[in-house]
């Protein structure tokens, strides 16, 4: 063993980690508590429901240059129903899921031009994003008239805004303020959360179209091996039980 002043210098290291890795969490998210997404990739009809929000409200600006739309046979759709609901930027089943929003344009409208989507649910995580799509507010001050808990400054639109409604922030004496619904929208507020979780769940499956099965790969690897184990390990029994 070390001497004593080692050992205390490296509780103290361990503690002050074990501080900081919750501060580092939760200064990533903007200073907002984060929601639990409702994540299921074994769900094809919310990931169906999501590919649809995500090229109706989200393909106009962003793109997913890593995603094609022939993977969308993976969820459950044929080729005739993308081609009739999901592909209005190409005619070609097989090209990615590129925007036909013009970089210059971009750049003119928001400051930047919108970043490509491909893998946003695994840079930024599903709860986070379940939870910035749900905490727009209105803010005169923004360019955009709108501003969020999660990113503040966003500058990025409310593109959601007629189905959610709008939102203010309710100033709070201690800690971050509250969003209350203002203006109703076409969604009651538990429906929208559904909605927003059809797009977040699309947005994982997109990230990695094989985490699924994958995972499932994965858990018939695990019960061959422990089946394989356990005779594994009567064998060995039953070779040295003469052995003493």
């Amino acid at each position: 063993t070390g001497p004593p002043e080692a050992d205390l210098i490296m509780k103290k290291l361990i503690a002050i980690l074990l501080l900081a890795v919750p501060a580092l969490a939760f200064a990533s998210s903007g200073g907002a508590r984060l929601d639990s997404a409702p994540v299921n990739l074994h769900d094809k009809l919310s990931l169906q429901r999501g590919a649809q929000i995500f090229v109706n409200h989200c393909l106009n600006c962003h793109g997913a240059s890593a995603m094609r739309y022939s993977k969308l046979t993976e969820i459950g759709l044929n080729e005739g129903q993308i081609r009739e609901n999901l592909m209005f930027a190409t005619d070609k089943v097989g090209d990615p899921m590129t925007s036909t929003l013009d970089p210059k344009e971009g750049k003119a409208w928001f400051g930047v031009m919108p970043p490509d989507l491909s893998l946003v649910a695994r840079a930024r995580g599903a709860d986070w994003l379940y939870t910035y799509l749900r905490g727009f507010y209105r803010d005169p001050a923004a360019k955009t008239g709108w501003n969020n808990t999660v990113f503040p400054n966003v500058g990025m639109p409310h593109v959601l805004w007629e189905y959610q409604g709008g939102q203010v922030l309710q100033a709070a004496e201690h800690g971050a303020g509250k969003l209350a619904l203002a203006e109703p929208g076409k969604l009651p507020p538990a429906e929208y959360d559904k909605y927003v979780g059809d797009l977040v769940n699309y947005l994982v499956y997109m990230g990695e179209p094989a985490r699924a099965k994958r995972v499932q790969i994965g858990i018939v690897v695990m019960f061959f091996l422990a089946v394989f184990f356990v005779i594994t390990v009567l064998l060995k029994k039953e070779y040295w039980k003469d052995v003493r």
